[in-house]
């Protein structure tokens, strides 16, 4: 109990809190055993060394075994005891490091201890041609398929008539949740709406709505229709009363127009 004290460094998260004891000639040693799934190494740590309390072997089996990403991540948690429940627990549970969507303003992105589903990587391809406005074509690329084949060459890549196919299915189907939402929602809801016009000489609407979501301010663009061939102040509310009755919001609206 009086070394268990001294275990605090992040690196003991990665193994049984509890070593066993064990003597080999006459030496007494604690036998510390990876928590990783599937891996049934251990660190020895015999007791009449004086650097009884020297974590570098079991840093190297930890980049070994769970990856640097991981190790490094534990090293940012500071103590074993935060390493072990945000970091490795969750990477035990579900296979990423979720902690790392809670460190704020640093823009860190999960990585998973484990290969990516096939759903998973058809999911992941949506989210990154969405956010990056890439083609879907983009997964024909060469340097691409290089990149995510080498040493896995059996590994899963959707065509790009698939990412098509799941770009809108994805689309309709957030569609639909954001209208239960706003349907749903307790409270007041403010629509706004701008209008230009670009250098080809067309006209847009753009239509946004406005409300607290969980203590937090939540803005999010509701759709952006081409106003072409009619009076565009006539057409502007029209594509406004088109989207709240989409969204069965008519009654509930309070429009703010920017013009």
């Amino acid at each position: 109990e009086r070394l268990r004290k001294g275990w605090t460094s992040p690196v003991y998260a990665f193994f049984e809190p509890t070593p066993s004891i064990e003597y080999t000639n006459g030496r007494r040693s604690h036998v510390f055993k990876c928590m990783g799934k599937s891996c049934n190494q251990c660190v020895r740590h015999y007791l009449d060394k004086g650097d009884a309390k020297s974590t570098s072997n079991m840093a190297k089996h930890v980049k070994r075994c769970w990856g640097e990403i991981a190790y490094e991540a534990a090293q940012e948690a500071k103590t074993a005891a935060s390493a072990r429940e945000s970091i490795v627990g969750s990477i035990l549970t579900t296979g990423s490091i979720t902690s790392l969507f809670e460190r704020k303003g640093k823009g860190k992105v999960t990585y998973s201890h484990r290969q990516h589903t096939k759903s998973e990587t058809k999911a992941e391809i949506v989210r990154w041609v969405s956010e990056s406005l890439r083609p879907f074509e983009v997964v024909n690329d060469r340097g691409f398929k290089s990149l995510m084949k080498t040493g896995q060459p059996e590994y899963y890549l959707p065509s790009p008539s698939t990412v098509s196919r799941d770009v809108k299915l994805v689309f309709a189907n957030v569609r639909k949740r954001i209208a239960r939402m706003l349907r749903d929602y307790d409270g007041d809801l403010n629509f706004a709406t701008d209008v230009w016009t670009s250098p080809n000489h067309k006209a847009f609407v753009a239509v946004s709505v406005h409300l607290e979501h969980e203590g937090q301010p939540l803005a999010m663009l509701l759709d952006i229709v081409e106003v072409a061939k009619v009076c565009i102040a006539n057409k502007h509310e029209q594509a406004l009363i088109i989207l709240l009755v989409t969204f069965r919001h008519e009654s509930r609206a309070s429009i703010h127009e920017d013009t």
